[in-house]
């Protein structure tokens, strides 16, 4: 039997016995707690979920251990650790992470790997990387093609996601 803990004690606990469907969702729910424990001030508490949650795949606690090595949040800030974070997230599928990694590469004067990652990020839906993609247009860095290109692979992103019922539940939220 495994014990989940924080500083304030005892979480929730877990025998050996349990199937494989119901321990796939032991990544994520790490990785809430992490989360959790982050926006409450328990960074330690914090580091411990979503290093677990990372050494088990979850793309969420690898983008959230990038933000706390750049803030220095319950860690020393590191830089090397920031990117490995982010990138683990990326290639995970972590859009955020991703449009993150192209200011990475920006800032490091990879212009042709920060428009790949963002053209990437919004070919998947993602909507942070258009201003950024539009400005490196302007700038001529970026195609009139590959923009023009990214911007259809956004919206053809955004239209799969769309149904009936999450219009439903959209109205329903804003009621």
């Amino acid at each position: 039997m495994s014990i989940l803990s924080t500083s304030e004690g005892k979480i929730a606990e877990r025998s050996g016995t349990g199937s494989y469907e119901e321990s796939r969702g032991l990544p994520v729910s790490m990785s809430q707690m992490g989360v959790r424990c982050y926006q409450e001030g328990d960074y330690k508490g914090a580091f411990g979920y979503l290093t677990k949650a990372a050494g088990l795949g979850d793309a969420v606690a690898h983008f959230q251990l990038s933000c706390m090595y750049y803030d220095g949040k319950g860690v020393q800030k590191d830089k090397k650790k920031e990117v490995y974070h982010v990138e683990e997230a990326a290639i995970r599928g972590h859009l955020r992470a991703r449009h993150n990694l192209g200011f990475i590469e920006k800032v490091n004067g990879r212009n042709d790997r920060a428009v790949k990652h963002w053209i990437i990020a919004a070919n998947m839906g993602y909507d942070g990387p258009l201003e950024n993609l539009k400005l490196e247009y302007r700038e001529g860095l970026v195609s009139k093609e590959d923009y023009a290109s990214a911007l259809r692979g956004h919206q053809t992103a955004v239209d799969a996601t769309k149904s009936s019922q999450r219009d439903e539940a959209e109205a329903a939220r804003i009621k």
